[in-house]
């Protein structure tokens, strides 16, 4: 009942720049397949507003028009799917487009299919999406849109050397865009280049639009003072963030649940309980009353049980924190086939509670059934090892968050920790 916001919101939103006429000819780039001029303006007009972190409700009506300019417009109607903020009218418009897409051009209707893991089923199986793009890549090496899209999906899927490399030939073919350099400067970070990569972050938001409301700069910020445990300035970018968010009518599409909950667990690992449990609370206020559909409705009351079993954990509550990781439990299992891909969060919610009321073994036995892929989730499990006196393996699963690529909030705040045990076992 537990997950990360659907990825498609990030992923999906990426810059395709027209191909010239040049470029098309030589096979190297798509052939759009609108004859509308209106159409092709609306397009490069909201890809270049994505590119700039513009968002919300002017992408919208741009997306209407877009799709009213040339209704049969395969990438017209495919960028209406990205920015509308109903996702069973996005899947909708998306299934449209890729009906269009079988008499467009082969690089949109290549494209559109390839999308399909990422943009259905809230973006589980985006990793599915992969393979097809490098594909298209091979066969459209002048097609910028491929190469953004592929670096935000590898960075999704914890491959920030590929991801890098991605976004060097997005910016190699140009023109260079405020949003592969933010992904970039998040690379560097990925290397230890604090200091470096803020000070890239600063120099991009300054040539930003003004109502740019630029998640990669503020949550990228926010990491950056998180690897060097300076948790007031971390949470100083999310507040930023916050109110860009809510200024620019963000919420209204989608609750700023997500920024709350990222500061509630920067409070939490830092020690701040009671600001820990303010901040789950006070974000799942924006819930309820959302346009989100009631799944999703559902999965965001399951975060909140989790955070609060994990705050009262901390908190010592030991047998209130079990009841609340209970709680999540149940709701997995209620949920039936649906509810079995959150399993492992809830393995890591018992763990983690086991853990904090000294319970090592049967932590142990939840930890290994948690995500191994989460670097939060390797650190437990080798704080767990190393309580049962197995060093060589916990050493190696400090080792193994150290090496991590992953990009979210989960690494930076468990390298800190690992990277000092990895030089002390």
């Amino acid at each position: 009942m537990i997950k990360k916001p659907a990825l498609s919101l990030v992923l999906a939103a990426a810059i395709a720049l027209p191909a010239s006429a040049a470029q098309a000819s030589a096979g190297k780039s798509f052939r759009w397949s609108t004859k509308s001029p209106e159409a092709l303006r609306l397009l490069k007009e909201l890809q270049g507003r994505i590119e700039n972190f513009q968002f919300g409700p002017p992408n919208v009506e741009l997306g209407k028009k877009l799709a009213a300019a040339d209704p049969e417009f395969a990438m017209g109607i495919y960028y209406a799917s990205v920015v509308e903020p109903n996702q069973d009218e996005a899947v909708k418009l998306y299934q449209k487009s890729r009906e269009l897409g079988k008499k467009a051009s082969e690089g949109e209707r290549r494209f559109i299919e390839a999308m399909i893991h990422n943009r259905l089923n809230q973006g589980i199986d985006f990793r599915k999406s992969i393979e097809p793009l490098v594909e298209l890549g091979q066969d459209y090496p002048r097609e910028r849109l491929i190469f953004m899209i592929l670096g935000q999906l590898y960075n999704g899927d914890g491959k920030g050397d590929l991801a890098a490399e991605a976004f060097k030939k997005a910016q190699a073919i140009g023109p260079r865009s405020a949003r592969a350099e933010a992904f970039l400067a998040g690379h560097a970070q990925l290397q230890g280049r604090y200091a470096e990569a803020r000070a890239q972050y600063e120099a991009i938001e300054k040539n930003l639009p003004k109502g740019s409301v630029p998640f990669a700069i503020r949550f990228g910020t926010t990491f950056s003072h998180l690897y060097e445990n300076n948790v007031d300035s971390a949470l100083a970018s999310l507040k930023t963030y916050l109110d860009e968010y809510k200024a620019n009518g963000l919420d209204q599409q989608f609750p700023e649940v997500f920024i709350w909950n990222a500061m509630a667990r920067i409070n939490l690992e830092s020690g701040r309980l009671d600001e820990a449990m303010k901040n789950y609370e006070k974000g799942y206020e924006s819930v309820p009353n959302s346009k989100l559909p009631e799944d999703q409705k559902t999965t965001w009351l399951g975060r909140l049980h989790h955070g609060k079993a994990r705050t009262l954990a901390r908190m010592g509550k030991h047998a209130e924190a079990w009841k609340e990781t209970e709680t999540v439990r149940k709701m997995i299992v209620d949920g039936g086939e649906a509810g079995r891909q959150f399993w492992p969060a809830y393995h890591y919610l018992a763990g983690y509670a086991k853990l904090e009321a000294g319970e090592t073994a049967l932590a142990l036995e939840h930890l290994l059934q948690s995500d191994a892929n989460d670097p939060f989730q390797t650190l437990l499990l080798a704080r767990a090892y190393e309580k049962l006196g197995r060093k060589d393996e916990a050493k190696k699963a400090y080792e193994k968050v150290v090496s991590s690529q992953a990009v979210g909030i989960e690494r930076p705040l468990a390298y800190p920790e690992a990277k000092k045990k990895v030089g002390s076992l």
